[in-house]
């Protein structure tokens, strides 16, 4: 690598709170001391092995993954500067992607259990054999004392007892791993990814694992990684649990329209109410970009855009402790964080097509009469089969289902400059079975990428259109996950989120700052993945 080339490769861009494409609830009050804590994400570079399917040794395995470990070196002296006390970096970042089973083997560590032995690499290095990266992590999070969490490659060895069915033929595991740091350089956790996404390198664990670690400075966080976040286990469990900070090193590929990156991340911890630190993989090639720091009440994020450099980004904000059992003990209270989240009693049901809209949501859309909605079609959204139905006017009301699941909108268009673009309201509900298999319920407002409505569900980065806009559907799940998303892939905070007992949820939003792209009611039907 050239000096220019390298130069380039560990650029080191700091942004903090206020810098980063950041949204918050004006007004908010800020909590007394010690309800705050400073966290940082990487969005890393990656410095890539070419050859990822030829088996290299551990020596050359150790030399590879030393440019990455000195960027995450580099790094966590610049969060430290600026008083970060938990860094996380993404999936796959010391060793890149596209391994096979074979040709990782150099890059792997054997990772022990922090609940069955206490070890710190840094000062015990020669407990176990072949843990240089542990080491190294552990010394940075000591140097700069933070805790640090990254993710890396871990191999265990078959239990004697363990079946065939569950020990694969070559008599070891090999995992997708997060491992956590105390600011001493104590291993304090280790968590085995569950839900992988074409890696044929790593194993899924016998069973899910659900993996916690304590703070002094802000309780309690889960761990997740990646692909995890869509599915029941391990996360759902652990929002079951009460947890509310997640930890989220993820290699996220955006997939517009509905699961952009920072989409999806802002729409999770909105949805469910936590804390998330999300730290992605910066790849062109790879269309990976997006990481960001988010709360239930603000969004500190970085998303490339088209002819950026390709380079890292470090996220530093200050952010309030969600902990339930610090919360009680002088933290910051429930109403501080919860945003625009209310139940009201009603005695419907969920939705079915002839009663839908039978009852008249709380808030509208001030002067918008209803006009008649256009013929519904179908047309594919993310490998699924929405129901659509065209918004031909620049106001009115429009509604369509999919099957018995509905999804009513109210809206108010204002197109700058006379701009023709075309928008749909779709609704989808069923099983999403490409790339994955869970079961959906979506509500989903999006610009066409053309003047056909075969275009509708496409890919759309851009929009000049803004809206203020009612949308609510019908949902038989109470976990829904919200987003708007404008212009340029930047992100909005709707005005108003209001869940029902019945299972109605109802998103308002207006004085957009730039065009639409997608306003997404995105439910998780969780219970219905197995059928």
């Amino acid at each position: 690598m050239s000096p220019v080339e390298e130069q380039t490769m560990f650029r080191l861009v700091v942004v903090f709170a206020g810098l980063a494409s950041t949204s918050s609830l004006a007004g908010r009050t800020e909590p007394g001391a010690g309800s705050w804590f400073v966290a940082a994400v990487y969005e890393h570079s990656v410095v890539l092995n070419p050859e990822p399917r030829v088996p290299l040794s551990r020596p050359a395995a150790l030399q590879h993954m030393h440019n990455n470990l000195r960027v995450y070196e580099q790094q966590a002296a610049l969060a430290a500067q600026q008083g970060a006390q938990i860094l996380v970096f993404p999936e796959d970042g010391l060793q890149g992607f596209n391994f096979s089973r074979s040709s990782i083997s150099g890059y792997l560590e054997t990772i022990p259990d922090p609940k069955q032995e206490s070890w710190n690499p840094c000062t015990e290095p020669g407990k176990h054999n072949n843990t240089e990266v542990l080491q190294r992590l552990s010394c940075m999070a000591r140097r700069y004392n933070l805790y640090l969490v990254a993710n890396m490659a871990d191999l265990q060895l078959c239990p004697p007892k363990t079946g065939p069915s569950s020990c694969p033929s070559d008599g070891r595991w090999q995992f997708n791993t997060n491992v956590v740091f105390r600011s001493d350089g104590l291993l304090v956790a280790r968590y085995h990814k569950h839900n992988l996404y074409f890696e044929e390198a790593f194993d899924k664990p016998p069973r899910p694992e659900i993996t916690t670690f304590d703070t002094p400075f802000a309780g309690t966080f889960g761990l997740i990684t990646c692909f995890d976040i869509l599915f029941q286990e391990p996360t759902l469990t652990l929002l079951e649990k009460g947890v509310r900070q997640m930890i989220f090193p993820t290699a996220w590929m955006n997939q517009l329209p509905l699961l952009d990156t920072i989409q999806f991340q802002r729409a999770f911890s909105s949805g469910a109410n936590v804390t998330l630190l999300a730290a992605n993989i910066r790849s062109d090639r790879l269309i990976m970009t997006g990481s960001g720091i988010y709360t239930p009440t603000s969004a500190t994020y970085h998303h490339a855009q088209r002819g950026d450099p390709e380079e890292g980004r470090l996220l530093v904000v200050r952010v309030p402790v969600l902990d339930p059992v610090r919360m009680e003990h002088g933290g910051i209270t429930e109403e501080e964080v919860v945003w625009g989240q209310s139940t009201s009693s009603t005695a419907s049901g969920y939705c079915h097509e002839e009663n839908c809209f039978e009852t008249a949501p709380p808030e509208t859309p001030s002067s918008v009469p209803p006009s008649s909605s256009s013929t519904t079609f179908i047309s594919s959204m993310m490998y699924d089969p929405y129901t659509f139905v065209l918004l031909n006017e620049t106001q009115g009301e429009a509604r369509v289902c999919n099957g018995t699941f509905c999804c009513r909108l109210q809206y108010w268009r204002l197109s700058p400059g006379g701009s023709r673009e075309l928008y749909a309201l779709g609704a989808f509900a069923g099983t999403h079975t490409v790339n994955g298999r869970y079961a959906l319920q979506v509500c989903a407002l999006v610009r066409c990428a053309g003047l056909e409505v075969t275009s509708c569900g496409q890919e759309v980065e851009e929009a000049q259109s803004k809206m203020d806009f009612l949308l609510e559907g019908w949902f038989g799940t109470r976990y829904v996950y919200p987003s708007v998303l404008v212009n340029g892939l930047v992100l909005e905070q709707p005005e108003h989120l209001e869940t029902s007992a019945d299972g109605r949820v109802t998103m308002k939003h207006s004085k957009m700052t730039d065009g639409l792209v997608t306003a997404c009611l995105y439910g998780r039907m969780y219970h219905l993945d197995q059928e």
